[in-house]
């Protein structure tokens, strides 16, 4: 327990010490406040906390710590070299990507729950937390992974044949769009025509 612990230590403070927005207010309150930044970060943290439990929006910031902090190390994957990162941050994506449409369908009973969002929050800190439990990859191996396997072929096959569908509807669409047009464009002249013949076609004398 105690190394966990030491880790993710390490793991916050090598995010501290890195150039970024958020490092860079870090350092500009630190410059002028006198206190260093890992308590700021601490505080920061204590009082985003106590938003979740009491404030008011804590979906969006719920929301936005599940995205942008996964977000922004997942930039930094794709431009890294190896490609370790990159299974472990798409592990994260996939299982964020369940949990949100299981959420869509129950959200409506979830919300009157009692500090949802903080448990919500913690499940989602969960899955990105740089342990060797990570959230996401025990949920990939232990439930997303075998009910894929299992299914693959069907998935395969009903993809495909959507995608089928698709592009067969797209075409249709496609053609339709084309002939109104062309068939607009030759209809198109014969009216001034029209109203020209219209025009020079004289009256007749009205016999009072």
């Amino acid at each position: 327990m105690f190394s966990i612990f030491t880790k993710i230590k390490e793991r916050v403070e090598a995010f501290l010490n890195e150039k970024n927005f958020f490092t860079d207010c870090l350092n500009k309150i630190e410059e002028k406040t006198g206190i260093r930044k890992r308590y700021l970060a601490a505080g920061a943290v204590s009082v985003t906390g106590a938003y979740l439990l009491f404030g008011y929006g804590a979906s969006l910031l719920c929301n936005l710590i599940g995205f942008v902090y996964p977000a922004y190390f997942s930039i930094k994957a794709i431009e890294s070299p190896g490609k370790e990162d990159d299974t472990q941050w798409l592990t994260y994506w996939v299982i964020y990507g369940f949990f949100s449409i299981g959420e869509f369908f129950s959200d409506i009973f979830l919300y009157w729950f009692p500090f949802y969002y903080i448990c919500k929050c913690l499940f989602l800190l969960w899955c990105m937390a740089p342990v060797s439990w990570n959230g996401s990859q025990i949920l990939y191996r232990h439930a997303v992974r075998p009910f894929f396997l299992k299914h693959e072929v069907k998935v395969d096959g009903m993809v495909n044949d959507l995608s089928g569908k698709a592009m067969s509807a797209a075409e249709n669409v496609t053609r339709e769009v084309l002939q109104t047009l062309v068939r607009n464009r030759t209809i198109g002249p014969a009216m001034p025509e029209a109203k020209q013949l219209t025009s020079s076609t004289p009256t007749e004398p009205t016999v009072d």
